[in-house]
């Protein structure tokens, strides 16, 4: 997608409807700087008219009521759709936000489809009922559609985040306003459009781009019953703030600042390949992003020379290019907090290994080159806040308990690896790592376990049947004494 593209209309109950206010949002690319879209701004009267769509939807709709095999086909083919049209996804959103055009379209968009996916075999295998023998008799328990959900996602990874909230919210027989980002609304006009032709009954969903004071305005809805926010930590804290005085319940993926840690027997070669693409990934704006990695003393100087070779050899450019591997920021306030950063590491004493500036051969663009610290400290800023660009620490550590405790040191718990000869050493070492998430010489995010994070990084999970249970009620049933359920169930 590189032509204009202009929306006049709003997403709302699964039909394009007029907007009731006139503002608009521009997307600006960061590549060129140009404007290459324009969609509405959605206003406070419109989240009225999507939350109502998506109460009577639920209160009297047929989603809700349908069996879970039939949402599963309209899901389905959400799913089908997607891959069918990765390739135009992928461009659009590569378009939005700087990133690559490759890793678009294996995580931006074959990604989302992985995940709509992963929701179908997750709520297909799902207890929705369960017969249990009580203490004063048998009880049936069962788990019911929490009701109309917001989705709030960020503009990093835009369908995938969609898919991680929407896919578990409809299948569980939610309705749901998805609340886009403004710097990346235009791919969610495309998943607008696939649901709608997926049929997804009237009401169902509604899509609403927006800046923070219309998305607060949707969190503290009294018609919403469920919030599923991806954003920062600050957001988080005040989605949380926002939501609890309706005790809206809340899952909150948020930040992150993982420690990748290489122990003193890896494979520098297979541990550089797995590390380089899981810390620059998306241009270093990935919450899970390796952004801390930590070498041995007695290798530092070995490692710190690879890793510096492979950060200097990374491809940046136009983020449409297939050759490119590090895009744009998305926006020129990324682009700012990514230098002053740098220039906050080089000032606390930290020393540049890779990179450091802006791309010289780019004369336009919100362009950071993937830049390498090394001698940090983990007290520094740049070691313990989230930059959110393409800037990595490279920490020592004495031994493995040393390097244990910098890697728990940190007000984040979000993803981590470990890199060594032994597997089952490597196993015993993410044991002691409180992060929700953990990698032994390797680097995935799998759509059918539970992703989340301790500490600052969030509140809840997503993925797998713990992800699912979250757009659940449980209810129990009380049977009387001797009753005993049917063989068919």
């Amino acid at each position: 997608m590189t032509d204009f593209q202009e929306y006049r209309q709003l997403f709302i109950g699964g039909r394009l409807a007029d907007p009731l206010g006139s503002d608009t949002i521009e997307v600006v690319s960061p590549h060129t700087e140009e404007v290459i879209g324009r969609v509405p701004h959605a206003s406070r009267a419109d989240v009225d008219r999507a939350v109502a769509a998506a109460r009577r939807a639920f209160d009297e709709g047929p989603w809700p009521r349908m069996s879970l095999a039939e949402r599963i086909e309209v899901v389905s083919r959400i799913k089908d759709a997607i891959a069918v049209r990765h390739e135009e996804i992928a461009r659009c959103i590569s378009a939005q936000n700087g990133s690559p055009y490759s890793w678009s379209v294996l995580a931006q968009a074959l990604g989302a489809m992985m995940v709509w996916d992963a929701a179908v075999t997750v709520a297909r295998g799902f207890a929705h009922e369960e017969h249990r023998d009580g203490v004063l008799g048998p009880v049936l328990v069962r788990r019911e559609p929490v009701g109309v959900v917001a989705a709030v996602v960020p503009w990093n990874v835009p369908q995938f985040t969609a898919a991680a909230k929407l896919g578990a919210a409809l299948l569980a027989g939610c309705t749901a306003v998805l609340k886009p980002s403004p710097e990346s609304p235009l791919d969610a006009y495309l998943l607008g459009g696939i649901a709608q032709e997926a049929g997804l009954p009237e009401g169902v969903l509604s899509i609403l781009p927006a800046d923070r004071e219309v998305s607060e305005y949707l969190v503290g809805h009294p018609g919403v019953d469920k919030v599923s926010f991806t954003g920062s930590v600050a957001a988080g804290r005040r989605v949380m703030e926002v939501a609890s005085r309706n005790l809206t319940r809340v899952t909150l993926e948020l930040g992150g600042k993982s420690a990748a840690v290489i122990l003193p027997d890896a494979d520098l070669p297979g541990a550089v390949a797995g590390i380089v693409p899981a810390a620059w990934m998306n241009n270093g704006q990935a919450c899970v992003a390796q952004t801390r990695i930590l070498a041995p003393r007695s290798r530092y100087d070995e490692i710190a020379e690879a890793f510096a070779a492979a950060a200097s050899e990374l491809v940046v450019g136009d983020p449409l290019d297939a050759a490119t591997q590090v895009g744009p920021l998305v926006a020129e306030r990324q682009q700012r907090r990514s230098l002053d950063y740098i220039r906050v590491g080089q000032d606390e004493g930290a020393k540049i290994l890779s990179g450091g500036g802006r791309p010289a051969h780019l004369d336009r663009g919100w362009y950071v080159e993937p830049t390498l610290f090394g001698g940090v400290d983990n007290s520094m800023r740049i070691a313990r806040e989230e930059i959110f660009g393409p800037v990595i620490c490279l920490l020592p550590y004495g031994d493995e308990d040393e390097a244990a405790a910098i890697a728990n040191d940190s007000d984040y718990g979000l993803s981590g690896s470990v890199w060594t000869s032994d597997v089952e050493h490597g196993i015993d070492f993410a044991r002691r790592v409180r992060t929700g998430t953990y990698n032994v010489n390797t680097f995935s995010l799998d759509m059918l376990g539970p992703f989340g994070g301790y500490k600052n990084s969030g509140l809840g999970r997503e993925f797998g049947p713990e992800g699912y249970g979250a757009y659940l009620e449980h209810k129990m049933i009380h049977l009387p004494a001797g009753w005993e359920a049917r063989a068919d169930g």
